[in-house]
């Protein structure tokens, strides 16, 4: 018998730019104390700035650049007879875009540009291009995966 509740998958409603699902769950990401107007201005005032320079639009360059961050597998610590091991699992779709928008934010939070708006968009360029701390962030989790695959068999 399971005694814990089963999760609740919220929906979420389209941006009101671009209609996008995805968009607007990065800019309930960005969103700080509740401002979601502020939130708003950053994330679009970002894919502005990102699309200035290439023929795509903001929204597809950003999509592109979470697909480049995504994580594919992720270690997992797993206590087995006394000992903890680092085992990699798959990620689901869902996860690794919730994964790869944190990376991109905090990463974009801790850059030296002026604004918010500069540093969003530099991570995003960074990403679209496969380089910059969040990219470099997923390639580690990959190798610490790769190294660690002698215990995919704990995965259960």
């Amino acid at each position: 018998m399971v005694r814990k509740k089963l999760k609740v998958k919220h929906s979420v409603n389209p941006d009101p730019k671009y209609g996008e699902i995805l968009v607007q769950k990065f800019i309930n990401k960005v969103m700080w104390d509740g401002k979601k107007s502020l939130a708003e201005r950053i994330v679009y005032g970002a894919f502005d700035v990102v699309a200035k320079g290439k023929k795509e639009a903001g929204v597809d360059v950003f999509k592109k650049a979470l697909d480049n961050v995504r994580p594919l597998v992720m270690i997992k610590s797993t206590r087995i007879g006394g000992a903890t091991y680092q085992v990699p699992t798959e990620v689901s779709l869902d996860k690794s875009q919730m994964i790869a928008m944190r990376w991109i934010i905090s990463y974009a939070r801790s850059r030296n540009e002026k604004t918010m708006i500069e540093r969003l968009s530099a991570e995003i360029d960074d990403a679209f291009h496969k380089r910059g701390t969040s990219f470099k962030k997923r390639e580690d989790t990959h190798k610490m995966a790769e190294a660690n695959k002698a215990f995919a068999q704990f995965n259960w």
